[in-house]
């Protein structure tokens, strides 16, 4: 496997389209891995306290928009 040296010092070396590219596979990685998380995040009910807080901001009228 390549040291993250050896990975910089191969991006360096990508044309201007290569490069383009890689930066757009890169950001939809992690989009995807971000949405992983999230879901996982959800199944583990690690967002509840934060949903029902904003519901009790909202029903109480703290909430702008």
């Amino acid at each position: 496997m390549m040291k993250l040296e050896q990975i910089k010092s191969a991006i360096f070396q990508l044309s201007p389209d290569e490069l383009e590219k890689l930066m757009k596979w890169f950001a939809e990685l992690d989009y995807q891995r971000w949405d992983e998380q999230l879901e996982k995040d959800v199944a583990d009910r690690k967002l509840e306290a934060l949903a029902t807080e904003a519901i009790a901001e909202v029903e109480t009228g703290h909430c702008r928009g």
